[in-house]
């Protein structure tokens, strides 16, 4: 029988741990926020839905990105037990400079849509932890005024060949001389892809004030109010602001843009130049022969070609054939601190956050970027240490195995003719004649 007694005052006291409420509620929603997919689902509780499908969402069915998250998930690590990971260290050079972490902010365009604090937030953040912000030529912040903003941030400019030349280096001009130290050029946007949410939510540049937009915000008022009592929003770098991104795009930019410009644009650029949209190890090798400083295997987040490849997976033998030559960097699909140590094993010197770092800014503003931040830090950080190593120089292809899910058929086949036994052929039959 199990003897019960009232329970005495001095039995429970040490149970009574009690918090201090938390009367922020900016700081105690992003408190709660232990992953980026919390994140996530407090941006779209928190954003107008044509604005947070801007974001969230990809090219036509959306396989591209559903595959990149899904090769993610798919990998299995390999620890290492019994050493001593009491320190470890989570950054190194990238590109001639230090970082504190191996990710930095993508390029993301329109950035104040998502939230008033735009591009500012973003790139104080990265500031503050030692980490790379990027602008997009598409952003809604001057180059000068996230130079201003960031003065001793580490900043790099990504541009889209426009068919305007003159325009379009007007804006490495301008970047260059703001002290941006590398000059990412983005190949894998000769057109708009078809963003399909985009068109079912009626998404324009500035947004439209409709029956629709009027009732989804209604739930959201405090992103109103800042859209409406900041400045107005407009591309910094456009002359042109109305319509919708896939009209700019398929208006502005150059679909004839080959390796001939590129080998140009380097020349006007003094600086650290990476190519953003790789997605072939030919190509890879042929920016190699052109002297790029880097390459980004990319599919742009799964927003230009759906079924795409999916950059983790091209990931091992770029890194392997070319990544003596050239830095090799990665984005697309990353949500984890894990994701991005798997990238580092498998051979990517950097990795880039675009959604993650939005779905921060969403939640929070600049304190949601910085929680973004957080979370992927302490996420390296324990990754590292729950498989055995110390700094990210350890970290190799032995740590992580690439589990099979999308096989090529072409490939399956070969393997299999391979390995079949020789057949002969049936001897023909005489035709019968009638």
């Amino acid at each position: 029988m199990v003897q019960r007694r009232i329970p005495k005052i001095k039995d429970l006291a040490p149970l009574m741990r009690f918090k201090t409420p938390e009367l922020d509620a900016r700081k105690r929603r992003l408190d709660a926020a232990l992953t980026i997919y919390d994140l996530r689902d407090i941006a779209k509780r928190r954003t107008p839905t044509a604005a947070f499908d801007y974001t969230d969402g990809a090219a036509e069915a959306e396989l591209s990105l559903g595959r990149a998250r899904q090769a993610f998930e798919d990998i299995e690590f390999k620890p290492s037990i019994l050493r001593d990971v009491s320190t470890v260290s989570t950054g190194w050079d990238v590109l001639g400079a230090s970082v504190a972490q191996p990710f930095g902010i993508a390029p993301t365009g329109f950035t104040r849509m998502m939230q008033t604090e735009g591009e500012i937030a973003g790139a104080r953040a990265a500031a503050r932890a030692g980490i790379p912000f990027s602008l997009s030529t598409m952003g809604t912040t001057s180059i000068e005024d996230v130079k201003a903003a960031s003065p001793q941030g580490r900043n790099w400019f990504q541009l889209y060949m426009w068919k305007d030349r003159d325009r379009s280096i007007a804006l490495v001009d301008r970047a260059a001389k703001a002290g941006y130290d590398t000059l990412l050029v983005t190949v894998d946007v000769p057109v708009a892809g078809a963003r399909l949410r985009d068109k079912r939510n009626g998404f324009s540049i500035p947004p439209a004030l409709t029956l629709g937009t009027v009732a989804n915000a209604l739930p959201r008022p405090e992103w109103w109010i800042n859209f409406l009592t900041t400045e107005p929003l407009s591309f910094a770098s456009l002359d042109r602001s109305s319509g919708t991104v896939a009209e700019l795009i398929d208006s502005m930019f150059d679909p004839s843009v080959t390796f001939e410009d590129l080998a140009w644009i380097k020349a006007q650029w003094p600086g650290k130049i990476v190519v953003k949209g790789v997605q072939t190890l030919e190509d890879a090798k042929r920016l190699v022969d052109l002297g790029v400083d880097g390459i980004t295997l990319s599919n742009h987040g799964g927003r230009q070609l759906d079924r795409a490849p999916i950059p983790f997976h091209l990931l091992p033998q770029v890194a392997r054939e070319v990544g003596a030559h050239t830095e090799v960097h990665l984005d697309t699909g990353i949500m984890s601190g894990a994701d991005i140590v798997a990238s580092v094993a498998l051979g990517a010197r950097f990795t880039m956050i675009g959604r993650a770092y939005l779905y921060g800014l969403m939640a929070g503003g600049e304190a949601g970027v910085d929680r973004t931040i957080q979370i992927l830090s302490e996420q390296i950080s324990r990754t590292m240490r729950l498989l055995g190593v110390n700094a990210l120089e350890e970290l190799n292809p032995t740590h992580v195995t690439q589990l099979a899910r999308l096989t090529p058929i072409a490939a399956n086949a070969v393997a299999a003719a391979e390995a079949a036994p020789a057949r002969t052929s049936p001897a023909r039959k005489p035709a019968v004649r009638a």
